[in-house]
């Protein structure tokens, strides 16, 4: 073999080998998903707020617990109006999560990251909704998206 040939082999497995590299190394990266860090404010003596930090953190989810005596100002703050309120308020990424709002449209609004939306509530406390489950009872309920100027539109319904 002549020391030519020797050399392009040599250069087509260097190049091939740093391809691999930076392929496997980026899918590697990538295949580690961000974790979805939330802050949770809820009253220290709720259990329903608690069930419902153990559905997100089942659904990988990383939860901060805020245990306030009143969480109102806290729902002011964040636009979160009398029409949409429910026990508890996470903010994630910059979104109010209001009430029991399932850990699948958490994860629908953070993948699709829409600018008009402020948030998501699930008004009141529906039975059967993540951290009411009461047996085999569940009501249906929708998820109200907030957006923009306190505009309300359903986001998904359970």
């Amino acid at each position: 073999m002549s020391k030519s040939i020797v050399i392009v082999l040599a250069s087509v497995f260097i190049i091939a080998s740093a391809g691999a590299y930076v392929f496997f190394t980026t899918n590697a990266a990538s295949a580690e998903a961000e974790p979805l860090e939330m802050t949770v404010y809820k009253s220290p003596t709720c259990g329903c707020c608690n069930a419902w930090i153990e559905h997100l953190e089942e659904n990988g989810f990383s939860v901060t617990a805020v245990d306030m005596q009143d969480v109102t100002p806290k729902k002011i703050e964040l636009g979160i109006t009398p029409q949409t309120a429910s026990c508890h308020t996470g903010v994630i990424n910059g979104y109010a999560i209001e009430g029991h709002v399932p850990a699948a449209d958490i994860i629908k609004l953070l993948d699709e990251n829409p600018d008009h939306i402020k948030g998501l509530a699930a008004p009141g406390m529906p039975i059967g909704s993540p951290g009411m489950e009461m047996g085999d009872r569940k009501d249906a309920y929708d998820v109200i998206a907030i957006e923009e100027g306190n505009r309300t539109s359903v986001f998904s319904s359970h």
